[in-house]
């Protein structure tokens, strides 16, 4: 427990430093520029988490000043839409981002079931507001039951939401991520290779697949590109503030990812597909009054992030 609160308290600390860190007129006069016009096969989101105290308007006029295509809009619990008023609030949100010129690519929501509940309240009203992508939540091992037999959960699980999901004509992505149910990829990827990749895969996690596989994750990579629907970007480095070493979340190209060689092997599979943004060294589902800095410090970090995420796309010509 002491372990957990000194890294919750130094990722705090690491957060509100790197938010709080002078962005100078002249970087910000290029993010102003290199954010607009450039013409990418593919779409860049900001994930909504990160300005989770602005109301939808206010969430649609900012993500479109700061050069983005779109959000990748929470529905769940602590979301911008919470489940249980979806079907009132998710077309007031989508029309807010519309009339910004956004678009709505994807949303992170917590289903993890076809019966969970909410699930197909979600899933209706994004596809008649033609939304064609969604996040699914995440699953843990029971350490009670082996490998084989916890494999074996999750394929029926995800076979019963592809069902549901081709009725509302919606893709359903399961994220790779670290300490869970596909973490390794692998695992992903027994789970989802005998579904049908139109209607449920993967959101490729390229920070998660590198931490969990510095040197495997290209492979892993190779095996899962039919099912990867989205994909998301962030950054990390490993650090050890006191006696032990910490997974530390850090702006992009400041960290251990190797982001040259995944976009030109982006490129190489053809895998075009929604970018998500993720700024999770960042403060996260929080109200406006408890922003531990300036919400301007905030814009400028996710906005340099995403000049330099543009300018990897660009490079790679994906």
């Amino acid at each position: 427990m002491a372990d957990n609160i000194s890294r919750k308290n130094f990722l705090r600390s690491t957060a509100i430093a790197l938010a709080a860190a002078p962005i100078t007129s002249s970087v910000f006069g290029q993010a102003l520029s290199s954010t607009k016009g450039i013409d990418n096969n593919v779409s860049v989101s900001i994930f909504s988490k990160h300005l989770s105290w602005l109301n939808y308007n206010d969430l649609a006029e900012r993500a479109a000043k700061l050069g983005f295509d779109g959000i990748d809009l929470t529905v769940r619990p602590k979301g911008h839409v919470l489940p249980d008023r979806v079907k009132t609030d998710l077309p007031k949100a989508v029309e807010a981002i519309t009339k910004a010129g956004l678009k709505v690519y994807n949303l992170a929501t917590d289903i993890k079931d076809a019966n969970h509940p909410y699930t197909a309240d979600i899933l209706a009203t994004a596809a008649q507001l033609g939304i064609k992508s969604y996040r699914m939540g995440w699953y843990g091992y029971d350490t009670k039951l082996d490998t084989q037999a916890n494999l074996a959960g999750f394929k029926k699980r995800m076979a019963n939401l592809a069902a549901i999901n081709e009725r509302y004509k919606i893709h359903g992505d399961y994220e790779n991520h670290t300490g869970l149910f596909g973490g390794p990829l692998w695992d992903l990827w027994e789970t989802l290779k005998d579904l049908d990749p139109q209607w449920i895969g993967c959101q490729f996690d390229i920070r998660h697949a590198t931490v969990d596989g510095a040197e495997a994750w290209p492979v892993n990579l190779d095996l899962l590109k039919k099912h990867i629907g989205s994909i998301t970007i962030k950054d990390f480095a490993w650090q050890k503030p006191r006696d032990k070493w910490i997974i530390a979340d850090v702006p992009l190209g400041q960290g251990m990812v190797d982001f040259k060689k995944y976009f030109a092997l982006l490129k190489k599979h053809d895998l075009k597909r929604p970018i998500s943004l993720h700024c999770e060294y960042l403060p996260g589902e929080i109200s406006a009054d408890k922003l531990p800095v300036p919400q301007q410090r905030i814009f400028d970090a996710i906005q340099a992030d995403l000049v330099t995420l543009k300018g990897w796309v660009k490079e790679a010509a994906l």
